[in-house]
């Protein structure tokens, strides 16, 4: 271990509760799966066993629903303890004890539901809200005002969901949640909570509804049983359905710091042994699920000041996993136990290594959002992008190879360096031979930006994995058909990558004239005035880069829109993006093509009609097109060769890195 880490590995106490550690995993429901009965299937239970096994201390499942009769859910989208609680704790019992086992805590999260937050596709019944109102997803959707009595009822809910939870096994419970918007973070707020009840009013009354979940639970499971809250400190509602970006100068329209401070106090006096604090809500949506383009522990100014107020552990988790920041954060009294959600996804061995000193074989989390939640929302198993495994371990995993083979990777982008680790943990003889003089293929050039740390991250741990595996990597070394069936493999992948889509138009031979690649891994230098032409992904986060250094940067889109060609992004991280785009003032022209560049400028066509844009330098970004020409010249000469990653499709890192690890763990 390394000393300077050492206090993360302390041992800390929520109410009596002792945790081995400082390391918490934060609750996430994409990756939970469940029966139509509500019960945690097998693959769920071994998805936290992994995480308990990798030596986090203390681990918080997603979200299970208490009721689900005044929110009605979908069919399987939500555990529930109060369904069949026989069956229920059967299942959960299997997890608790498993967990156990590797000396880690867990608790289970309870939530009242979504109200005006919920995904339709969440909902079997009638919307519902503290006061009526519309749906944050469809404002067509009418959310009907929960009714005193039916209030009362979750409450109950609540208490016997509690019961079910300490009966299975579990260390305590987390509610959830005053935060991130849900139904009872809703009471809470004024915004949406116009209630003359006894759950709306001032901020007590608003309160009401979580205090007395919290009593009541401590007077059936006991002042001992830990009962700790999910919570927002600022909500960064700039309007309805828009957040406020990080130094954006707006009026707080739901929670603001002070409120949220004198809120604590309330909610530690009705009984919470501590917050697991963030911020924002669905409205602002991006807070709540933050994108790389947020800084690391974005947080921090937060929990500093909630510290302050309260008396009992205070955790944190937003892009927390860089250990030298998370140690200054814990000795400089900003918080108690560092939270980690999607680094868990991404490695569940990440405590242990840290443990171990091993940070450089720790995988990062790249913040991107495609796994754990834009697969979800494709109808599939979340999951994550650089780890295909994650919640799915039952159905994956790498057994060592009946034969050992020769195993041939041309190409080390992010393909290629999968197959090539995956083949080698097997107990192949790998060789890797990329044509450039480093690996990465197109991740070099996607992780330039200084927003982008995480990917150039990856190519580093990909290359620490392949030295420890003893994979023999030869650089700069472009291989031809004639070399390839010369070596003699008995196994080739063949990732070759892709390469920018260029266009025969007038002027694109101009020195002035670069793809998006060569000025993002600094092979050429822009002036003051650059045209991007493309708004997909790679045109707009080398605008946003371009924009931060100063320059002055319009995106010309073919499209109606930006951000709509190629693989779509996850929400949160579409909208960040979007969002700042228009902070920083960077200009677009939609429904616009280029013609021609001159020693004027940028020719584009607009609704017929031609237009001039003043330009130092026009950067391409129009798209990738696949470079499959080798594998095309080898697919009948070789018995056993895959075509991998861009060279098979463009698509992005998750397409690349799961084709090669599926065939790679099967040859």
């Amino acid at each position: 271990m390394n000393k300077k880490h050492k206090s993360l590995f302390e041992s800390f106490k929520i109410n009596n509760l002792e945790m081995k550690n400082r390391f918490v995993m934060c609750a996430m429901a994409t990756p939970t799966t469940c029966t139509t009965e509500g019960v945690y299937t097998e693959d769920s239970i071994q998805y936290y066993v992994e995480r308990a096994k990798g030596g986090t201390g203390l681990l918080i499942t997603g979200a299970n629903v208490v009721e689900d009769e005044v929110e009605k859910h979908a069919r399987a989208f939500f555990p529930c303890p109060t369904t069949d609680p026989h069956l229920y704790i059967a299942s959960a019992g299997e997890l608790t004890d498993k967990v156990h086992a590797f000396g880690s805590k867990i608790f289970l999260q309870l939530t009242a539901g979504l109200g005006r937050s919920a995904y339709p596709a969440a909902i079997a019944g009638e919307c519902v809200a503290p006061s009526e109102s519309t749906n944050r997803w469809d404002p067509r959707i009418k959310c009907r005002e929960i009714t005193t009595e039916e209030v009362e009822s979750i409450v109950k809910k609540f208490i016997q969901s509690a019961v079910i939870a300490k009966h299975s096994g579990f260390d305590g419970v987390e509610i959830h949640a005053v935060h991130e918007g849900y139904l009872l973070d809703q009471f809470a707020m004024s915004l949406f909570n116009k209630r003359t009840d006894k759950y709306g009013g001032d901020l007590r009354g608003r309160l009401r509804f979580a205090t007395e979940i919290v009593e009541g639970i401590k007077a059936a499971c006991g002042k001992d049983f830990p009962v700790i809250l999910r919570y927002s400190i600022k909500s960064y509602i700039k309007e309805l359905r828009q957040g406020g970006l990080p130094g954006e100068e707006f009026e707080e329209l739901g929670r603001d710091v002070e409120e949220a401070l004198e809120a604590a106090k309330i909610l530690e006096e009705a009984g919470y042994d501590a917050f697991d604090a963030d911020a924002g809500t669905y409205d602002s949506w991006y807070w709540a699920h933050p994108p790389m383009y947020f800084e690391k522990g974005m947080y921090l100014p937060l929990a500093e000041q909630l510290k302050k107020v309260v008396n009992v552990p205070v955790i944190i988790a937003g892009r927390m996993d860089d250990p030298d920041m998370a140690t200054k954060a814990l000795a400089d009294g900003k918080l108690d136990a560092i939270g980690l959600a999607r680094p868990l996804l991404t490695d569940p061995q990440y405590v242990n290594k840290l443990r171990a000193g091993k940070i450089d074989e720790i995988r990062p989390c790249l913040s991107c959002h495609d796994g754990c939640f834009a697969r979800k929302v494709e109808g599939k198993r979340g999951s994550c992008a650089i780890n295909p495994e994650c919640a799915r371990e039952l159905i994956t995993g790498i057994q060592p190879a009946n034969k050992v083979k020769e195993v041939m990777v041309i190409g080390g982008g992010p393909g290629g360096m999968e197959a090539a680790r995956v083949s080698a943990i097997r107990g192949h003889k790998v060789t890797l031979y990329e044509a450039s003089s480093e690996l990465g293929g197109n991740l070099k050039a996607a992780g330039a930006p200084d927003f982008k740390e995480d990917d150039r991250e990856l190519v580093k741990w990909y290359e620490r994995q392949l030295e420890l595996l003893n994979v023999t990597v030869n650089k700069n070394s472009k291989l031809t058909k004639e070399m390839v069936l010369s070596k003699k493999p008995d196994t080739v992948f063949v990732a070759t990558g892709s390469s920018h889509i260029k266009f025969n138009l007038p002027g694109l031979d101009r020195e002035n004239v670069f793809t998006a690649s060569e000025v993002l891994v600094g092979e050429k230098e822009v002036k003051e005035n650059v045209v991007i032409v493309g708004g997909g992904l790679v045109g707009c986060e080398l605008a946003l880069s371009l924009s931060k250094e100063g320059k002055n940067v319009t995106i010309v889109e073919a499209l109606d829109d930006i951000l709509k060609a190629g693989c779509p992004l996850a929400p949160m991280n579409d909208w960040m993006l979007r969002d700042l785009i228009k902070f920083n003032n960077i200009n677009l022209q939609l429904n616009s093509r280029l013609s021609k560049v001159t020693h004027e400028g940028a020719f584009i066509s607009v609704n017929g009609n031609e237009e001039v844009l003043v330009a130092d330098n026009v950067v391409l970004a129009c798209g990738f097109k696949k470079e499959s020409g080798l594998y095309e010249e080898l697919r009948f000469e070789l018995a056993e060769i895959y075509n991998i990653g861009d060279s098979r499709q463009v698509r992005n890192i998750r397409g690349a890195i799961w084709d090669a690890y599926e065939v790679a763990r099967s040859i």
